[in-house]
């Protein structure tokens, strides 16, 4: 243990360098002088220098703020020991900022790793991040359609959560999993597999296209977070029930 542990950043050095530089293990987890990063504005590494994940789930709405950062600290907490990587972006992101509390207390009560939401900072979403998706799960069709708009060859892995959900519900967890054991044993055939098989149930399920939106919260009633929240959280336990099928 260091005894002479500085209270704050020698000079020439943010408060927030010299935090990192004592975290522990900061050093061996520092990346290379050359690593390639996108600017602050943008808010995190390029997926290429992500730790790498079996599989990788975007949740995207459009301050990132409030339902795409639920949606990923719940998925993160349920997936994460799988091998999953869980992350978020916005259409039109407030950049740099965290949770609002109602959000915050939400995905708490909900059973979200508290260092982990108060840590999220909301960030752009950009094509590297859609392309690095094996799933993107946007939390109303405005968002399902910009991701698309951006990058129409994810059409088929980009789903309103909501859609998702009422899809997936159809597919029997049997059926599921004998969808990905037909595909062979990496985890992106097995789940892309699975994708296909939820993604074929359109047209076989009765909707409402408002029923695919998770209401938007932002700036609104304790009541309309509570609301918006009981239209996520259920869609989040059908999610997690695929992605287990697919990598059992």
């Amino acid at each position: 243990m260091n005894a002479h542990r500085q209270d704050g950043p020698p000079a020439g050095m943010s408060r927030r360098e010299w935090r990192e530089s004592q975290a522990p293990g900061a050093a061996a987890d520092a990346p290379p002088a050359d690593a390639r990063v996108v600017p602050d504005f943008l808010g995190a590494p390029l997926p290429s220098e992500q730790p790498s994940a079996s599989l990788t789930i975007l949740t995207v709405c459009t301050g990132n703020i409030c339902r795409s950062p639920l949606a990923e600290v719940l998925l993160r907490g349920r997936l994460e020991q799988l091998g999953v990587r869980v992350h978020s972006a916005g259409t039109h992101a407030l950049v740099g900022h965290g949770m609002p509390e109602p959000a915050l207390d939400l995905a708490l009560k909900a059973g979200a790793d508290p260092q982990v939401a108060a840590a999220h900072q909301a960030r752009y979403l950009v094509e590297p991040i859609i392309g690095d998706a094996d799933l993107v799960l946007a939390m109303a069709r405005e968002h399902r359609s910009h991701v698309v708009k951006m990058m129409p060859n994810r059409l088929r892995r980009t789903f309103t959560v909501r859609e998702f959900a009422r899809l997936a519900s159809t597919l029997s967890t049997e059926d599921a999993r004998s969808a990905a054991d037909a595909a062979g044993g990496s985890p992106q055939d097995r789940f892309a597999a699975v994708l296909r098989a939820v993604a074929d149930q359109r047209g076989l399920t009765p909707s409402v296209a408002e029923d695919d939106d998770v209401v938007d919260p932002y700036r609104r009633s304790s009541e309309t977070y509570a609301r918006s929240a009981a239209q996520l959280v259920p869609a989040l336990d059908e999610v997690e029930r695929i992605v287990r099928a697919a990598l059992a």
